[in-house]
């Protein structure tokens, strides 16, 4: 019946009532406190992070470079980057991909005494990092590691937060240059004009993703605002996802 109630509540479905309009709000996953949904993406600033390790399991590797660096307005304002005391030797086959030796670590801070300065250098911007969910693994492994059972004192900044949608210019590289069959970092900055003189070290790759992302974002089939964007990139992360475990079933 035209105008009936809907059994489930009090309201008609369909409608819009402005009355209650500012109180609905509608949850993105993984949005940070510090931002507005509607806020546009080229406001936001951004750290980019890459992190370079000892193997790529994070319950037992460990970190032993990073590399931060903090897009605002589109350009660079800043570069930081740490060599790290993993405790324990580097295996060559880790060795073989960035170049890191047991001795170029001997002496320098663990990531104990690293994460204080890093903590403050990423506050106030939004994670980033190529393949996210591999630095966003290892830098929660071991940030739990330091913190333990009694946690860290203060609030935390969104790439520390577990709760954090990091933003990945891998998902966008897989849609916006799908036609393309490498995905690696070096290929993908190629192709955009983008420099990366030293391929798998932390700060260089650092830049060279957020440098991607900048790129991307200036593509009309990027959303705009910072909720759209977040739920779009999730849409692609589960679409890739489900054509992967395809692949291998078949």
């Amino acid at each position: 019946m035209k105008g009936a109630m809907d059994g489930g509540g009090c309201f008609r479905t369909g409608r819009h009532y402005p009355g209650i309009a500012h109180l609905i709000k509608i949850v993105v996953q993984g949005l940070a406190q510090e931002w507005s949904g509607e806020d546009l993406m080229t406001d936001i600033p951004f750290v980019s992070i890459d992190t370079e390790t000892t193997g790529r399991d994070s319950a037992v590797d460990r970190i032993i470079e990073l590399g931060c660096v903090i897009f605002r307005g589109g350009e660079v304002v800043a570069r930081k980057g740490w060599l790290i005391d993993p405790g324990c030797p580097i295996p060559a086959d880790a060795t073989e991909v960035h170049g890191i030796r047991d001795e170029d670590v001997a002496g320098k801070p663990t990531f104990a005494e690293v994460l204080p300065e890093y903590l403050e250098f990423v506050a106030g911007c939004l994670p980033l990092a190529y393949n996210a969910a591999f630095d966003r693994d290892f830098l929660q492994a071991e940030i739990g590691r330091v913190a333990g059972a009694a946690g860290i004192p203060g609030p935390l900044p969104p790439a520390a937060r577990s709760d954090v949608a990091w933003l990945d210019p891998l998902h966008w590289a897989r849609e916006l240059q799908k036609e393309e069959r490498s995905r690696a970092l070096a290929d993908v900055c190629a192709r955009l004009g983008i420099t990366l003189e030293r391929a798998h070290r932390a700060t260089d790759d650092a830049e060279a993703a957020g440098r991607v992302m900048l790129a991307f974002l200036n593509d009309v089939r990027v959303p705009r605002t910072y909720a759209a964007f977040l739920k779009e990139q999730r849409r692609l992360d589960t679409m890739f996802g489900l054509e992967r475990l395809r692949w291998r079933n078949n």
